[in-house]
């Protein structure tokens, strides 16, 4: 991906910017302190160094993610076994389980197999989700994923069924 196609991209979901429209105080937090956090972390600087711009964006990202969560076992499948072990110490990264904490998947893997493992406190991650624009689309109506986030270069799904169901995009 080209910098002027980054720009236009970002361009074009600068309404949805830092938390802006969300009524969710929980869902705010989040975006604004887990997804768009700007201040250095305590293992940035020997995170990924020499990494290309996009994979360090959502490798640290993705250490947030698990610094917040602080799951026991991650499924990854993408190769960001640095950041998230990173990001909790105490987690298993493994690339298969009988239940789910928090997962990170390619585009296109079968997410209804996934999805039969979450629990109400599970988190998927599924990166490069705008290769496949209907298959994210057909994530978000998915009954059992409450709340998404749809940050164009991976999306975000959480399982809380005492949540109402809501799809966010979020400028990332």
């Amino acid at each position: 991906m080209n910098r002027l196609q980054q720009a236009f991209v970002w361009l074009r979901r600068i309404g949805h910017c830092r938390g802006f429209g969300i009524q969710s105080p929980t869902d705010y937090r989040f975006v604004r302190y887990v997804i768009n956090e700007h201040w250095p972390y305590y293992a940035y600087e020997e995170l990924g160094p020499d990494d290309r711009w996009l994979r360090r964006k959502l490798g640290l990202l993705y250490f947030r993610l698990a610094n917040e969560l602080q799951p026991c076992t991650v499924i990854d499948k993408t190769g960001f076994h640095d950041y998230l072990q990173a990001g909790c110490r105490k987690a298993q990264i493994v690339d298969n389980a009988d239940a789910v904490d928090m997962a990170i998947v390619p585009v296109k893997t079968d997410y209804r197999l996934l999805f039969a493992k979450c629990s109400d406190k599970s988190v998927v991650v599924i990166q490069d989700i705008w290769r496949a624009p209907e298959y994210w689309h057909s994530i978000e109506r998915d009954p059992r994923a409450t709340v998404t986030f749809d940050l164009y270069y991976c999306g975000i799904v959480f399982f809380d069924p005492k949540r109402v169901k809501q799809n966010y995009i979020i400028n990332f």
